[in-house]
């Protein structure tokens, strides 16, 4: 698995997010450097886990759509006296 990287633009979005929920949920006021650092941490330590996540959900999605696609196979098989 690569590393899970944000550009520039997405850490800013995402530091703004838990600086505002600190303020918001905890009434706490924490710096850009503390922010920066529990992100990095997140990434590094939880992120995996959402990502495998992720992948395991993608892979269930396309499971299924595959079996639909099979299912469709034999809906419009016609009857022969072959046998598969």
């Amino acid at each position: 698995m690569t590393d899970i990287q944000f550009s520039k633009e997405e850490k800013n979005i995402l530091i703004k997010k838990i600086k505002l929920y600190f303020h918001e949920e905890l009434d706490q006021d924490i710096k850009q450097f503390d922010a920066e650092f529990l992100l990095d941490f997140f990434t590094e330590e939880v992120g995996p886990y959402f990502y495998n996540r992720g992948v395991y959900d993608a892979e269930a999605l396309l499971q299924s759509k595959i079996e639909d696609i099979t299912d469709s196979f034999y809906e419009i098989e016609k009857p022969t006296e072959f046998r598969k």
